[in-house]
């Protein structure tokens, strides 16, 4: 079995109930920390070519809160990528990678479904 890869941030709680999810599933994954080791150009692209900007893109973070009109504009309408490589913390989480399907976000729901395949 591919071994699932999970990205974000330690202290992110949805981060915490993912990680917590799989290991109480006794499921084997690997973790990526955004901020020791922020996703490649082409990582993203790929991510937002399966999910969307929309989805991808964390509005409810306060680095977003924090970002100038201009670069808020650059994100939806730009170079989304670039945005996102500066600021991995931009990026939904967690990210989960597996057998080549992309997924953002936890629940408990999706993630059982996931994996029962």
């Amino acid at each position: 079995m591919t071994q699932p890869i999970l990205y974000g941030i330690p202290n992110c709680d949805s981060v915490r109930k993912a990680r917590a999810w799989l290991e109480t599933q006794q499921i084997d994954y690997q973790f990526v920390d955004f901020k020791n080791t922020p996703p490649s150009m082409a990582t993203i692209n790929s991510w937002l070519a399966c999910v969307g900007v929309a989805q991808l893109v964390n509005r409810r973070s306060t680095t977003y809160r924090q970002l100038e009109e201009a670069d808020k504009k650059v994100l939806d309408e730009g170079d989304t990528a670039s945005v996102l490589a500066n600021r991995p913390t931009l990026i939904k989480r967690p990210v989960l990678d597996w057998k080549g399907q992309i997924s953002v976000g936890f629940t408990a729901i999706d993630y059982a479904n996931r994996f029962s395949h």
